[in-house]
């Protein structure tokens, strides 16, 4: 059996997820009342700018008050599809466009409280385009070669889940690449 979802309170629409509460009757017979954030889901990108360097982003999250490195990413529009978002997110955060793009794979970040997917894409052969930042979008490009990456998650240099999942695909991706 399936968890039964028998009532769903908005707590509060924002731009983009909904934060609820669920009264739900679980496997086993529970009900419970869940807070659970209901999200479109996302799109991340591994660009490659040349075969062993790839653009990383260094930016602003107000969440948690300082900037962090990270790659590209961003929030799926209604009914979007999941590549469309990642060329988009690409051209609007980085000032590229890649040309050759394959889905790597998906991650729920945080299972516990949100039902978010995130698709993570790599894209190669890419071309200057023109960066079209969001107005709550503080954030620095920077090249740096995949081997540096690795690094700086050994040094706890680079904590973001996405990027982290991101990096890690990319790695099992170059493998089969050789």
């Amino acid at each position: 059996m399936k968890a039964k979802i028998n009532n769903r309170v908005i707590l509060h629409q924002g731009r983009s997820f909904s934060f609820v509460k669920e009264n739900v009757t679980l496997e086993n017979g529970t009900t419970v009342d869940l807070d659970v954030v209901r999200h479109p889901g996302a799109a991340a990108i591994v660009p490659f700018i040349t075969n062993d360097r790839l653009i990383m982003l260094r930016q602003y999250r107000h969440a948690i008050g300082h900037h962090i490195w990270e790659i590209p990413a961003g929030t799926l529009d209604p009914g979007e599809d999941p590549l469309e978002c990642a060329k988009r997110e690409l051209i609007e955060e980085t000032g590229y466009s890649g040309r050759q793009w394959e889905k790597l794979g998906e991650i729920t970040p945080v299972p516990g409280y949100s039902d978010e997917r995130i698709h993570i894409f790599v894209a190669t052969d890419l071309t200057p385009a023109e960066q079209n930042l969001d107005v709550d979008e503080v954030l620095d490009v920077h090249q740096v070669s995949f081997e540096k990456t690795v690094q700086m998650i050994e040094k706890g240099q680079i904590q973001d889940s996405k990027t982290i999942s991101g990096l890690y695909y990319t790695s099992l991706w170059l493998k089969r690449s050789a």
